[in-house]
């Protein structure tokens, strides 16, 4: 019978902060047997590398209150009670409406979060400062039916090699399940759409370079057993798990930055919850220098004004988004009408 609740000794910028845990036995993880306390005590273990990865960014949490076999919702605004070490920004999503959107900035804060049923982060890629300008480019290699997270690395290296031809230093990570991210710090100075444009010249580069491996093409029935570039992921309030986030799957795999010699042997669902912290201890956080060195995107943008006078324009938005000027038919390709030829 899982117990009602404990304290957990939180380590904080003035001491340490007592955090309440209710249910700490409670199974998150049924097959991997992990509880709601494992889970506290590995964000506490990862701090330094999940906060240096994530605090000072709109983070939006999954939450899982049945554990991740379960339901779950997206929570993007602070719940009433939250503590007052938990922060908040206004951030403006695709509808123009605003609202508020936690921020985790302390160790205490990801406890909270875990004790809100919280197993997935979703970061933003801008700072809760400046909130209208990423700071992270991001690009997500998406493997499609037939393909697995050994064809998402030639893509990878092929576009870290794009990205430094247009002067950005590229960082990757496994996405914590079949896929891998490739993020490229920039410096703050463009507006989301800005970003996203650079994002898809990215794309359509790399999809001329391996034509056989990599797809552009937004709809499923169009991409066959190739490596989707998800372009839709440098969008404003579109988020990817952030980086030694745990995933809901099975084995409690988490989204885990590497070096990139590490690609070829390294096995993504090895890297758990369980595995993790060990790791941290012995090589480091590959991402720990990320931001040093912030690059533009003059050289993508660039590329992005070739292919429009080439007539390649904007692509589709995701379904929830309002539409979008230059947009395509969101209309599947199947189920478009031909026109009348008479």
């Amino acid at each position: 019978m899982a117990s009602s609740a404990v304290t957990i000794p939180v380590p904080g910028p003035s001491g340490d902060r007592e955090v309440r845990l209710s249910s700490p036995d409670r199974v998150l993880w049924p097959e991997a047997g992990i509880t709601k306390l494992d889970l506290a005590t590995y964000m506490v273990e990862v701090s330094e590398a999940f906060l240096a990865a994530n605090g000072d960014r709109p983070v939006s949490l999954q939450r899982f209150p049945g554990g991740v076999d379960g339901e779950w919702f997206f929570s993007k605004n602070p719940p009433k009670g939250a503590p007052d070490y938990v922060d908040a920004v206004t951030v403006e999503y695709p509808s123009a409406r605003s609202h508020p959107q936690a921020v985790l900035n302390e160790t205490a804060a990801t406890v909270w979060a875990v004790q809100m049923n919280t197993i997935v982060f979703h970061p933003w890629a801008s700072r809760a400062g400046d909130t209208d300008h990423p700071d992270q480019l991001r690009i997500d290699l998406d493997p499609q039916p037939g393909t697995d997270f050994d064809d998402a690395i030639p893509a990878a290296l092929a576009l870290r090699d794009l990205l430094a031809e247009a002067g950005l230093t590229a960082f990757v990570k496994t996405s914590g399940n079949r896929g891998l991210h490739v993020f490229a710090p920039i410096e703050p100075v463009l507006e989301f759409l800005d970003v996203r444009h650079a994002v898809i010249a990215a794309a359509r580069e790399l999809e001329r370079r391996l034509p056989d491996t990599v797809t552009t093409n937004w709809w499923k029935e169009e991409r066959g057993q190739k490596m989707f570039v998800d372009f839709n992921q440098a969008n404003r309030d579109r988020t990817m798990a952030g980086a030694y986030s745990p995933r809901a799957l099975p084995m409690a795999s988490v989204s885990c930055p590497l070096e990139w010699d590490e690609l070829g042997s390294v096995d993504p669902h090895s890297l758990t919850i369980h595995s993790i912290p060990e790791r941290l201890r012995t090589i480091g956080d590959p991402w720990a220098r990320m931001h040093e060195k912030p690059g533009r995107l003059d050289t993508l943008m660039e590329w992005w004004a070739r292919d429009l006078e080439n007539g390649l324009g904007e692509l589709p938005f995701p379904p929830d988004f309002p539409k979008m000027p230059g947009e395509p038919p969101r209309v599947q390709p199947s189920r478009a009408r031909t026109p009348d030829p008479n």
